[in-house]
């Protein structure tokens, strides 16, 4: 179960009222919650117009054990060795901030994307795929951390990159690597070379973009045409972009970016989809089929990882 606490701090809310258990936040100056990790777990600050929200002034609003983990690790669990160190869930929307309004094109060459974010061949398809040569150039499209640089199953060789607003973004199926983990980098900075190492049909890239352990739409943060845009500074990210359920390989989705918490409120979860378990199910090729975590679906079930399924059991799925 998620761990989340909002911090108060009262010279960054000037237009807040407080009763005994809620904060009313005054609509025109009140943008949304960011979210960062503590020792405690997540930690939701509060965002208002004209608010400088950099890591140093969410430093300033914390203890001094907790002000060094931001600083130092940009958000916490911080693990070299493990490609998603990730458990625990976020919450509905959250923002993402940006500094810049440009990103740098993982390729030298046009970006040519051979396969998106979503269902593909009856399975989740969770970055997007750009065409590439063995031995070409892979560059970090935004400045930040090497957190992780190994193998790693299906995706062959891999590096990820902590960013500075908390999204990490994953390089897959590369020949060689050169950076190493713990090495900061700059937008464009040549981590590795393109290959088809792990499970890749011809070379190409696989570029994930995450937040705290969920894939993210790659082309719902950015323009991967020869602009390289980033859509805006301030960035909405509802279920839709987070899942691949709602996505096909095949075509690009419809980008509507949300920039207000008015619009991302707007949109509505599909309604439970109810599996019906057949002889061999397990949770493992459920969570597969849907594009799921199985995770959710013992949340969302009460049951447990090694709870047996029965033929006929009927499962909420989402």
């Amino acid at each position: 179960m998620i761990r989340i606490k909002v911090l108060i701090v009262l010279s960054l809310l000037p237009f807040c009222s407080f009763s005994q258990s809620t904060l009313n936040y005054a609509d025109d100056n009140f943008i949304g919650f960011t979210t960062i990790t503590t020792s405690d777990g997540l930690l939701q600050l509060p965002i208002f117009k004209g608010c400088n929200c950099d890591n140093l002034t969410l430093a300033s609003a914390l203890d001094e054990s907790d002000a060094e983990e931001v600083l130092g690790d940009m958000t916490g669990f911080w693990e070299t060795d493990r490609f998603n160190p990730f458990t625990e869930e976020v919450n509905y929307p959250f923002v993402l901030q940006f500094q810049t309004d440009s990103f740098a094109a993982p390729v030298n060459k046009k970006m040519h994307v051979t396969s998106r974010y979503g269902w593909r061949r009856g399975r989740p398809h969770r970055g997007i795929d750009i065409d590439l040569v063995t031995g070409d150039d892979v560059k970090s499209i935004l400045s930040g951390k090497v957190r992780y640089v190994g193998y790693t199953s299906g995706f062959g060789n891999t590096v990820v990159v902590r960013h500075y607003n908390g999204l990490e973004t994953v390089y897959a199926h590369l020949s060689s690597f050169t950076v190493s983990v713990n090495q900061e980098i700059e937008k464009g900075h040549i981590i590795g070379k393109g290959g088809v190492s792990g499970n890749a049909r011809g070379s190409h890239l696989h570029l994930e973009v995450r937040y705290y352990g969920n894939t993210i739409n790659p082309e719902y943060l950015f323009d991967f045409s020869e602009s390289s845009k980033i859509h805006a500074n301030s960035i909405y990210v509802t279920e839709k972009w987070t899942s691949p359920r709602y996505h096909r390989s095949t075509r690009q989705s419809k980008i509507e970016v949300c920039t207000t918490l008015q619009e991302a409120e707007k949109f509505t979860p599909a309604k439970n989809e109810i599996y019906v378990v057949k002889k061999g199910d397990t949770l493992y090729r459920i969570a597969n089929k849907y594009g799921v975590k199985i995770t959710q679906l013992c949340k969302k079930n009460a049951i447990k990882h090694s709870t047996p399924l029965r033929i006929g059991q009927r499962l909420v799925v989402f």
